[in-house]
């Protein structure tokens, strides 16, 4: 029954990020695509703290070196990385590009899935990761690929890594560890936010956004971010990870 119910949470999940593209496309032509994200998570984490700090069932871990460590390294993989170079990469390429280059991500979730979590995928979900790669080599054969588009197409893919280093290490930590995922994402995200913020600001870049941004940005966060990011992490816990890649839009 977990399981039935880990899988929902993936396909609500999955359709929650998929309408933030549509409004990301739209708040990247008044915001820089890093401050658009740190924004975003740095809200979204103060968010979810809020609710850990104000909930009678849900506590904080203890810090301690080896939990900063595993913080920073999550932060890093899942927010610096994966979301805040899949915006730069949004701002280079149309949505649905970026969608399409993603669907490799299952591929690199797979083999790092192989070398360290001994999870080995079945004859079907090799069949269809193949069907992915076939669909690749097809959609960029057809294409004609300016420079920019080139950058775009690189810099998502090294988005796809770091989501993929990310599920393996949450999937990893979960494992050796019963703490709260609320607890977890909060501080994790957090952790990338402030990365993204600083690299924000140590570039210069100091406009505000339009109303209107924020409140594609509030969006964002609420719903997009802190209840997303909560159910997906929750269904990572019965879920294998190149199983979760199925659902996944990173967004």
């Amino acid at each position: 029954m977990k399981r039935i119910y880990s899988l929902a949470e993936a396909l609500l999940v999955t359709f929650l990020w998929s309408t933030s593209y549509v409004l990301i496309k739209i708040g990247l032509k008044d915001i820089n695509p890093l401050a658009f994200a740190a924004y975003r998570y740095l809200l979204g984490s103060s968010i979810l703290l809020l609710f850990v700090l104000c909930s009678s069932n849900i506590s904080m871990p203890a810090i301690t070196s080896k939990r900063v460590l595993w913080f920073f390294i999550l932060g890093f993989t899942g927010y610096f990385i994966a979301q805040g170079l899949q915006f730069v990469g949004l701002y280079y390429l149309p949505a649905i590009t970026v969608t399409f280059i993603l669907n490799l991500t299952p591929i690199f979730v797979v083999i790092l899935s192989i070398l360290f979590l001994k999870e080995t995928p079945s004859a079907i979900q090799i069949v269809g990761i193949t069907l992915v790669i076939l669909g690749v080599k097809i959609f960029f054969t057809e294409s004609v690929l300016v420079f920019n588009e080139r950058i775009g197409i690189l810099i998502t893919l090294v988005s796809g890594i770091g989501w993929a280093m990310y599920m393996i290490l949450m999937r990893h930590y979960l494992r050796e560890n019963h703490e709260s995922v609320i607890s977890l994402t909060a501080i994790s995200m957090g952790v990338g936010a402030l990365m993204l913020l600083g690299v924000t600001a140590s570039s210069g870049y100091s406009t505000m956004p339009s109303l209107k941004t924020w409140g594609i940005i509030l969006i964002l966060s609420i719903v997009n971010t802190a209840f997303a990011f909560v159910l997906w992490n929750h269904a990572l816990k019965y879920l294998k990870a190149y199983e979760h890649q199925y659902f996944r839009i990173q967004c």
